[in-house]
């Protein structure tokens, strides 16, 4: 369905999105991603491969995984659709350490080890972002940022990210990087939807901007509830990874849901496509990494890049999940 035109033009918050870049990186993202969480997990091989072609058949670059998710498997998944297709120069792709079990932590042997080994999975020579995956403090972080520069140094990876660090953190780490000539972070990744938004524009985002860094939105459906298929607890996901949905069931979460409704159809979309339209509109997010089980589903988050929400829209979304 095409979305309606504003009755009121002067009344668009934004024009249908474009690229946007990547921290200082001089590279420009679509701004959907794709969360590589359900490979291996809720989606197998065939529907994997078929969302990661409709994912770069609709324009998307950008590909976000982790070292541990499914045990490695997403990795292989992504592997053997970047091997099938032959696309490598045609996305980036970003994974996060910290967490596998066979390389748990950010020591310098960790590190090391686990680039390697997602370098392996992929079947590739080189990771885009490498993120770590929540703060390590056992490991000091000069070491940690020494064994990621000379992974860059070696091109095996390009950029550094972070997820689960808090702001002071972030603010160091970024002090010492630029003291010893380290590699500083230029992406965030954090969890951002109309359910969960005080961390992000109270505190991440400010930081973001202040030290030159890019936001990814993660779990933008707020773990599929704002799909709008979760509304009371005897309506189970056919997958445990979307069990946090049950968190917002609630006056709050229905509130949400009522405003998301009036928004959809005015605009003759899906409530998963103002809600991530939503994210997408608001200042300072780059991209939002969106789970997707199948090519209708990706499609359907895909269009939220063609929706043009009003100011009167976005209030009313704002206010509802104040």
């Amino acid at each position: 369905m095409e979305a309606t035109e504003p009755k009121d033009a002067a009344q668009v918050l934004q024009p249908v999105l474009t690229p946007r870049a990547l921290a200082t990186t001089g590279i420009t993202v679509f701004p959907v991603a794709v969360d590589g969480s359900v490979f291996g997990w809720a989606a197998g091989i065939e529907h994997t491969l078929e969302v990661l072609d409709a994912f770069v058949g609709g324009g998307g670059q950008l590909i976000s995984t982790a070292d541990h998710y499914a045990g490695g498997r997403s990795e292989v998944m992504i592997g053997t659709w970047l091997a099938r297709r032959g696309v490598r120069d045609k996305v980036l792709l970003a994974t996060k350490i910290g967490r596998h079990p066979d390389n748990p932590g950010l020591s310098p042997r960790s590190v090391t080890n686990a680039v390697e080994a997602s370098l392996e999975r992929f079947g590739t020579d080189r990771i885009d972002v490498l993120s770590f995956d929540g703060d390590h403090p056992e490991t000091p972080v000069d070491e940690t940022l020494e064994a990621a520069d000379a992974l860059l140094r070696a091109g095996k990876i390009r950029f550094l990210g972070e997820t689960g660090y808090s702001t002071a953190r972030l603010r160091e780490i970024h002090r010492i990087a630029s003291t010893a000539a380290y590699p500083t972070f230029q992406v965030a990744l954090s969890p951002y939807n109309l359910l969960e938004r005080v961390f992000v524009e109270q505190e991440l985002a400010p930081v973001v901007r202040e030290l030159g860094m890019s936001l990814i939105a993660r779990l933008p459906l707020a773990d599929g509830y704002l799909t709008g298929n979760y509304r009371t607890r005897d309506m189970l996901p056919d997958s445990v990874m979307f069990a946090g949905a049950f968190r917002h069931i609630g006056r709050k979460g229905n509130k949400v849901l009522a405003a998301l409704e009036q928004v959809a159809q005015e605009q003759s979309r899906s409530l998963a496509t103002i809600a991530l339209a939503w994210v997408l509109a608001k200042p300072g997010v780059t991209a939002a990494a969106v789970r997707a089980r199948g090519a209708d589903q990706l499609h359907e988050l895909l269009a939220a890049t063609e929706v043009q929400l009003t100011r009167q829209q976005m209030a009313a979304l704002d206010a509802a999940s104040a």
